[in-house]
């Protein structure tokens, strides 16, 4: 099948059941660290998805790579310590 050789077809189908699973938990009610951690986590590999195969860094310069992937490691760090704070 031509449509998964190509990596961006492949990334976006990986988003739209990424995103079916955040709503599905959404829908559901899922409450606790691990329903949250879960969605976090999901966000994060969705971000990853977006800055390597849409904005096409995946071979871009290393130092390229290093800073948008450490910023969203910088951001999703900085939410669950929010949400772990709140929990206290």
């Amino acid at each position: 099948m031509d449509l998964l050789k190509n990596p961006a077809h492949r990334a976006w189908i990986v988003l739209v059941i990424a995103t079916a699973i955040t709503w599905y938990l959404g829908e559901v009610g899922a409450a606790g660290t691990s329903a949250i951690v879960a969605m976090l986590l999901i966000a994060f590999v969705k971000g990853r998805l977006v800055i390597l195969d849409f904005m096409e860094l995946r071979e871009a310069p290393r130092l390229w790579r290093i800073l948008l992937e450490g910023w969203l490691i910088v951001v999703s760090s900085l939410i669950l310590l929010a949400y772990w704070i709140s929990l206290k």
